[in-house]
């Protein structure tokens, strides 16, 4: 299809998706249209007799144009057909048709020279989202028997499918719901693809250097120098339009031009000549980019044009981005010594894997490194973040033997879903270590692709913790924690045991333990100010032997200038024959120093971090603390409530948006309907405009009653009081309306409800949920009145949540005591309350359309909950980043 071709009417734009599929490569996914007859017929005449067969159960040569038009011609709705190109040309065909309301027949036709690179699971995978969201419950299809890759697309997805032999034809047949195997196969695809894309950046067999330069002075020659001083193990070309040789090697007009194929393209000219060496290199089959050249949406709207221009280029072509304007990358691995970047030498090879962004920030993490003398196993830069981003990178670090812990400075995030899902994973086996300073679009830097955010920093911080990460808030403390990560075991609880030489510095130091939630056992140890290692050593080896310390913090202040080589040995010493972590304090020095470094009895390598100042240490030891806790804890699992309806749900939002595009706040019988789709009851309210009405009302619901205002003027007028409660007569019930009634007419706020009081009295709780456009749904929760409006004490998850997720959101505001029996009360019902927490949080990952739904007030007691008031907004929003099916975004 050209770019002028003119889309059908109803052109579903959002169904596109560029993918990585199983080989690393990119195709692009998109709906067929009528322009793509020419296209098709090509693709048909590639294809071999065998494949034609096994598609059309006959051996059709030749298309006839009136098959062509009816394969291209659909509706979007009934008919479907997704197409899969690579360079323009379509690589793999899915469709569907509906036969019944919830049932569609699925069929596939992939390209020969593409087989075996998993487009069919794509096509399938994304057919059956886009069928799901269409009211399709089933899918169908007839397979030859001899067809036994096609059949195993549909097993292996994760669905459980029929099979039924007859007249030589076997008929399949698969609920396409999504379950907790399919989305977990997804998923597995999803980061094995990716993962294998970053090794094709990380293990190039060729680098072509493109602007490699003879001048000392340029980017290109420098990094074409860093290569060759780094002794990479493949093959090195220079790509220079006026040099014949650059640095001893033979120079090429273009990356077409060299013989070898070309894993890794590093692109250095100037940003207006970017876009002619994605052309060339994708014409040689370039694999990945790495651009350095900056001058892109850093510099101004035309750059931003340029940068989104060359991503469209390069995915067209089925290749991934690294930058542009990025640092470079760097390859530790003996296997490949890999520094495509400016740093002028490798780092010292290490277990340390590193993620940034910028280049001045790329210079700062090395540098920082380089001075503790941590190695690194893995360093990359993504620059203005294009393509490939630190989500890449976390997925190939999950299998990477040679990395143990992750470290990664973000100065803005793209897909937070995506990160957090992929990050929860990664942290439940290698410690994630990240540098961010804020997540609203004030601090996004110029050319970063960054949806604006409107919830409070807490719930990026909520979402990091969710997923078991480790946040600092600079690179000092980033390193002060990898160095410990690194070099020790974790900790197996937060008792530390205090040994020292100075009274008064292992009171600091106690006093820092307990300031970041650490326990001390048994008060610090002190010893004598000129201590000998001897005697450290035994009060270092009673502290490890000791069952009740978890960790050992030595701290020493040397009686000389320099350091008392015997103490640190006897640190060393101690703390190889232990499993459990040690840190060190000697104070004027930072970092890891070869006097204490050693080998473990079973031939490990382990090293006492040591820190300038006590507070560096303890802060460091709470952080693998805080996270050797969550990694060992129980997860959960993910929230499944019964009784939800989600197609009544979608049908009701989708004729309300139907009737009002822009969107509006649902009316409170709206706002009941769909709550009870997800099994949530409202308390019975009855709209009224009269103290007639007030009266009938009550006696409908029962005294003693509630009447407030409903207005959505009261909603921002705090210093108003819109409800009046416990109206146990007529007498009281008309009395307190005509009070409502003259005090709100004025302000055109006279639409009030009448409800039934709360059965018992218990605590006003609020759970919200917001459709963020940055983090997509967000669930709250809180205790209501002072904590939520005064003090701002209020948690946050971000769906899909475990039912361990729910129960920690309960517990994460300062006021949940008030939950559990505070001064004699009843403890509410918290089974009643995590379920209705667990409902909204699947109602607001199901229906991206509820921008907003507060419940308030949600009255827990001992006896259950009961949902008092809700109000909810739809309005239809900006399609998710991370919507349920792959796709780079």
């Amino acid at each position: 299809m050209t770019q002028a071709a003119a889309l059908p009417p109803g052109y579903p734009a959002w169904w596109e998706a560029d993918v990585v599929l199983r080989d690393g490569s990119v195709a692009h996914l998109r709906p067929i249209t009528p322009a793509d007859a020419p296209a098709v017929h090509r693709f048909h005449a590639g294809q071999s007799e065998e494949s034609i067969y096994m598609r059309f159960f006959a051996p059709l040569r030749q298309l006839s144009e009136r098959d062509v038009t009816r394969f291209t011609t659909v509706d979007y709705h009934d008919r479907v057909a997704l197409v899969a190109t690579v360079r323009g040309e379509i690589i793999g065909i899915g469709r569907y048709d509906r036969i019944t309301p919830t049932s569609a027949e699925v069929a596939f036709n992939i390209s020969d020279s593409f087989q075996g690179k998993g487009i069919g699971s794509v096509l399938l995978e994304h057919l059956a989202v886009i069928a799901w969201d269409s009211g399709i419950e089933e899918f169908t299809a007839e397979v030859l028997p001899q067809n036994r890759k096609m059949m195993s697309v549909f097993g292996d997805a994760g669905y459980e499918v029929s099979r039924r032999f007859e007249d030589g034809v076997v008929s399949l047949r698969f609920d396409i719901q999504p379950t907790e195997r399919s989305e977990a196969v997804r998923l597995s695809r999803e980061h094995r693809a990716e993962s294998v894309s970053m090794h094709s950046v990380l293990f190039p067999d060729s680098i072509a250097v493109v602007g490699a330069s003879r001048r000392t002075d340029s980017i290109g020659h420098h990094i074409l120098a860093n290569i060759l001083a780094a002794g990479f193990h493949g093959a090195v070309h220079a790509v220079n339009r006026e040099a014949m040789e650059v640095l001893g090697l033979p120079s090429h007009t273009r990356v077409s031009e060299i013989p070898d194929d070309v894993d890794l393209a590093v692109v250095a000219v100037p940003a207006d000549e970017v876009l002619d060496v994605v052309a060339d290199c994708a014409e040689a089959g370039v694999r990945t980019l790495l651009v350095v050249s900056a001058g892109f949406a850093e510099a101004g709207p035309e750059g931003e044009q340029l940068q989104a221009e060359l991503l469209t280029r390069a995915r067209a072509a089925g290749m991934r981005v690294l930058g542009p304007n990025s640092f470079g990358v760097i390859n530790n691995s003996p296997h490949v010594r890999l520094n495509a970047s400016l740093a002028p030498e490798l780092p010292p090879a290490g277990r340390l894997g590193l993620f940034a962004q910028s280049g001045a920030l790329g210079i700062a993490v090395l540098a920082s490194a380089a001075r503790r003398g941590l190695g690194i196993s893995v360093f990359a830069s993504a620059g203005n973040r294009v393509d490939v981003s630190g989500n890449d990178f976390m997925q190939y670090w999950i299998d990477d033997q040679d990395t143990d812990v992750v470290g990664l400075y973000l100065e803005s995030m793209g897909n937070p879903r995506k990160f957090s899902r992929i990050a929860r994973r990664l942290a439940l086996t290698k410690p994630v270590v990240v540098v961010k300073s804020g997540v609203s679009s004030y601090g996004v830097p110029p050319g970063h692709r960054a949806r604006t955010t409107r919830v409070r920093p807490e719930a990026f911080d909520a979402m990091l913790r969710q997923a078991g990460v480790i946040r600092v808030e600079n690179v000092h403390q980033m390193f002060d924690v990898a160095q410990l990560l690194v070099h020790q075991p974790l900790p197996g609880g937060n008792r530390v045991a205090v040994v020292g030489n100075s009274d008064a510095l292992g009171a600091l130091t106690a006093e820092a333990c307990v300031s970041w939630g650490l326990e001390v056992t048994h008060g610090p140890v002190s010893l004598p100010s000129d201590a000998r290692g001897e005697l450290f050593a035994q009060a270092l080896a009673d502290a490890f032997a000791d069952p009740d310390v978890d960790s050992v913090l030595t701290c020493f202040i040397p009686p000389l200038v320099t350091l008392d080589e015997d103490v640190a040995t006897a640190v060393r010493d101690a703390a190889l024959l232990s499993d459990k972590p040690c840190v060190a304090t000697f104070l004027g020095m930072r970092g890891v120093v070869e006097r204490l470094a050693g080998t473990t009895s079973d031939g490990r390598e382990e090293v006492v971090p040591a820190y300038s100042m006590p507070e560096d240490a303890v802060r460091a030891l709470a952080a693998a603390t805080r996270y050797a806790a969550w990694r060992s804890r129980d997860h959960g699992v993910p929230v499944r409530p019964v009784g939800i309806d989600r197609e009544a749900a979608q049908h009701l939002v989708d004729e309300v948006l139907e009737r009002d595009p822009e969107g509006r706040r649902l009316t409170p019988t709206e706002a009941a309907q769909l709550l009870q789709a997800y099994g949530i009851e409202m308390w019975q309210s009855i709209p009224v405009t009269t103290a007639d009405e007030a009266v009938a009302a009550a006696e409908a619901v029962g005294y003693p009653v509630v009447v407030k205002s409903v207005a959505p003027l009261m909603q921002h007028s705090p210093g108003l009081s819109g409800i009046r409660v416990d109206l146990r007569t007529e007498g009281q019930l008309r009395g307190a309306f005509e009070a409502l009634n003259e005090l709100l007419t004025p302000l055109s706020a006279n639409a009030f409800v009448v409800q039934r009081m709360a059965a018992q009295p218990g605590i006003s709780c609020v759970v919200r949920s917001e459709e963020d456009p940055l983090f997509g749904p967000v669930v709250s929760f809180s205790i209501a009145g002072a904590p939520t409006e005064l003090l701002g004490d209020i948690g946050h998850r971000i769906p899909p949540l475990t039912d361990v997720d729910v129960s920690d959101l309960i517990s994460s505001v300062k006021a949940s005591p008030m939950l559990h029996g505070h001064r004699g009360a009843a403890p509410v019902h918290r089974a009643a309350l995590a379920d209705l927490i667990a409902r909204v949080s699947v109602l607001a990952d199901n229906l991206p359309e509820v921008a907003s739904l507060v419940l308030n007030p949600v009255n827990a007691h001992a006896g259950g909950v009961e949902v008092l008031g809700a109000e909810v907004t739809l309005s239809p929003t900006p399609r998710r980043k991370d919507p349920g099916r792959r796709t780079l975004t």
